[in-house]
């Protein structure tokens, strides 16, 4: 599995040596021995360390990895250049044409994001194929847990933007009144029309950093 080289080290080394840290590493290391696991081994971690927590200016929660081949490559609702872009993903992409008029790509890959300063993490960062949420409860909920409070304490404007139930659970860590929480429904099918269309998540965070005296996200995505 690939490991943390940046400064989330600091704050994240302590979960390495908590009862639930080992037992989850002894599981994961033995499904990627006995099944077919995404994403990658070395994209595990991938969001933490193309974002380092001192750079991090925006926070989007996922759940759980895509779990059919060559989607899933570390990063919340983001699949592989060439991967056909999940219903999810074409919803974020047509709230970003309504509300700041970019134009939608044909990529999926939010890499672009991510070395922005948006921290794209999932709850759960592994999975096995064709079987959604097959690794929930085996502590990778406790380890991003701890990466969101790691973020919360931060004290510095930060944006989260909480999409669905899931997401906005964890808006009870994040108390620092200097940061700013952006909450609807999920993207994805089943909810979009429940309030994630029309509600201008991304004109919202970008008005908030520049407020701030902070330079605001390019979401536009180029293919």
């Amino acid at each position: 599995m690939s490991v943390i080289d940046n400064d989330w080290l600091p704050f994240m080394s302590a979960e390495f040596g908590k009862e639930y840290y080992k037992k989850l590493y002894s599981f994961i290391v033995k499904e990627y021995q006995t099944q077919t696991v995404y994403p990658p081994k070395d994209d595990v971690l991938r969001a933490f360390n193309l974002t380092p927590l001192s750079e991090v200016k925006v926070v989007i929660l996922g759940q759980d990895p895509y779990h059919e081949p060559g989607q899933a490559h570390g990063l919340s609702f983001s699949v592989k250049k060439g991967i056909q872009k999940p219903p999810s993903l074409e919803n974020i992409y047509k709230e970003l044409n309504t509300d700041l008029g970019c134009t939608i790509p044909q990529s999926g890959d939010l890499t672009y994001w991510a070395e922005q300063g948006v921290l794209l993490l999932n709850s759960l960062l592994t999975v096995r194929a064709h079987q959604a949420f097959s690794h929930k409860g085996m502590g990778w909920e406790e380890f991003t847990d701890a990466a969101i409070k790691a973020v919360a304490a931060q004290d510095r404007p930060i944006v989260y933007i909480l999409w669905g139930s899931a997401a906005r659970a964890k808006k009870v860590f994040i108390t620092n009144p200097k940061h700013l929480v952006i909450e609807s429904a999920h993207p994805s099918p089943l909810s979009a029309y429940r309030g994630f269309f029309g509600s201008r998540p991304f004109s919202k965070c970008n008005d908030y950093l520049s407020a701030n005296g902070i330079t605001p996200i390019d979401w536009q995505i180029r293919d």
